[in-house]
């Protein structure tokens, strides 16, 4: 009822004033419609700019995931292990659907090629859940990790030394397959790794780095 108050006050103001509306028009709170117009008008601003503040504080926000982490990625995964016997594939720090509460999010493939989700407390260690999942690559991950001898988990711990890791996941894709790995120093930006899926060497993932310029 408000916007459309202000609308017609807007319009009407500039009918009469040859095009230029005044701050005149007011909504029933007594704000300035002028005040509302440009207000909108500065949200729309922001969200167009994909380049602007927005685009920071997507970095800052994964920033602020890693460092409220009490529970480490390698020790997430053994969490969910404990709780979803199987091979875990990926975990991942995030926000958790809407709610905007921060989890682990552990991806186990069963033995019987079922695939299940585990949330995991990132503050405790506790699994707070967990369903099953529709996956349509489990023939790729169980191709890319026969023979493999360095587990998720391991993968997590080698990356470790490279910052706080706040994901790891198979890239099971391609010729040279192997684990990925995202980490996070303070002050410093977001840096991707790969670690071999049999000696757990470490390298700088200058492809993902490339995709993210």
């Amino acid at each position: 009822m408000k916007r459309n108050i202000v609308i017609a006050a807007v319009t009407a103001a500039a009918l009469i004033g040859g095009g230029t509306a005044t701050a005149l028009a007011t909504t029933e709170d007594g704000g300035s419609a002028r005040q509302a117009a440009n207000t909108r008008l500065s949200d729309d601003d922001v969200r167009d700019d994909q380049d602007g503040p927005d685009a920071q504080d997507d970095g800052d926000d994964d920033a602020a995931r890693a460092a409220s982490a009490d529970v480490t990625a390698p020790e997430a995964i053994a969490s969910a292990l404990k709780h979803t016997s199987g091979t875990a594939v990926s975990a991942e720090l995030d926000d958790e659907d809407d709610s905007g509460k921060v989890v682990w999010k552990v991806d186990v493939l069963s033995g019987d090629n079922s695939w299940h989700s585990v949330s995991v407390d990132p503050s405790n260690g506790k699994v707070l859940g967990s369903h099953t999942d529709d996956e349509d690559d489990t023939a790729q991950v169980r191709a890319a990790l026969k023979g493999a001898s360095v587990t998720a988990e391991e993968a997590a711990k080698a990356a470790g030394g490279k910052g706080t890791v706040t994901s790891v996941d198979l890239d099971e894709d391609g010729k040279n397959k192997s684990w990925e790995a995202e980490t996070h120093k303070s002050g410093s930006a977001e840096q991707d790794w790969k670690i071999d899926l049999n000696t757990a060497k470490i390298t700088a993932d200058h492809d993902q780095d490339d995709d993210q310029d």
